[in-house]
């Protein structure tokens, strides 16, 4: 297991999901979290799980798409542990129904995603870049997709605000590397969360599973080991690179699963 003792680190989308297992284990390896989410009681109810296990975790209300909201959490955060070493940028938002094609799409629809994904990810950079600076270190790891690298017929704000995201963690690695701050990104694939489950039929993962090379689905604890490793020295000479971490699908003769077959909010 990797080693995060004497780590604290910072994750927003932490309430549920991939966000929620790679709090828990990112506990599990030592390290000291605050655990974000918009929804502030699923923050807190994981943090406690958290603590009840062993670890040292606080829940806090955290909207990225808000500078405010953004900076007040990152204080909190430094206020209960004292430093700020690492951050895992995992909110994300988009809609099926409205996030559409680039004729259709509403524009304050394009605003909300972008503001979201892409936006939150920079409010996040320049609220965490202090105090790693403080700490003389840091390690990012952005959550992005593999629809950055697609086209897709659907969700163009998503893909694009996924797309801007990797623009931004490749900026942050080649201008802040020399001050021992690494930047780096986690691309899932298909991952059965417990949204994922009560959204899609059971034979609809099944066909999923069956198109990843694989023949089967990610898990949250497949995404949260990796952002473990990248977040940790084990990865001290990793910066800047997208990590595709999906069971082989984008490499695959199907691109597997179809917009239109998760949650309103992916992570």
């Amino acid at each position: 297991m990797t080693d995060l003792s004497g780590e604290v680190c910072f994750i927003t989308g932490a309430g549920r999901g991939i966000g929620k297992d790679t709090a828990k284990y990112l506990a599990s390896c030592g390290a000291e979290v605050a655990v974000t989410d918009r929804d502030g009681a699923s923050a807190k109810a994981v943090a406690e799980e958290i603590c009840a296990e062993g670890g040292h975790a606080i829940g806090l209300t955290c909207d990225v798409s808000s500078t405010t909201s953004v900076d007040a959490a990152v204080q909190a955060c430094v206020a209960k542990f004292g430093a700020l070493t690492l951050c895992n940028h995992n909110a994300a938002w988009t809609s099926f129904s409205h996030d559409t094609n680039a004729e259709a799409i509403d524009l304050a629809m394009w605003d909300r995603v972008i503001n979201t994904n892409a936006t939150g990810g920079l409010r996040l950079t320049q609220a965490v870049l202090p105090h790693f600076r403080r700490s003389g270190r840091g390690s990012l790891v952005f959550i992005t997709s593999g629809s950055a690298a697609i086209g897709e017929n659907a969700r163009v704000a998503y893909g694009a605000s996924k797309a801007a995201l990797e623009q931004l963690m490749r900026h942050v690695a080649a201008t802040y590397g020399r001050e021992n701050i690494r930047c780096n990104a986690v691309a899932p694939g298909m991952i059965l969360t417990d949204t994922a489950a009560l959204a899609i039929s059971e034979a609809s993962l099944a066909q999923l599973a069956e198109e990843n090379p694989l023949r089967r689905l990610g898990t949250g604890e497949d995404i949260a080991k990796v952002v473990a490793f990248l977040l940790s020295t084990d990865a001290a000479y990793v910066n800047g690179q997208v990590l595709r971490v999906d069971g082989g699908l984008m490499i695959a003769p199907r691109l597997g699963p179809k917009a239109g077959r998760a949650s309103e909010e992916p992570n």
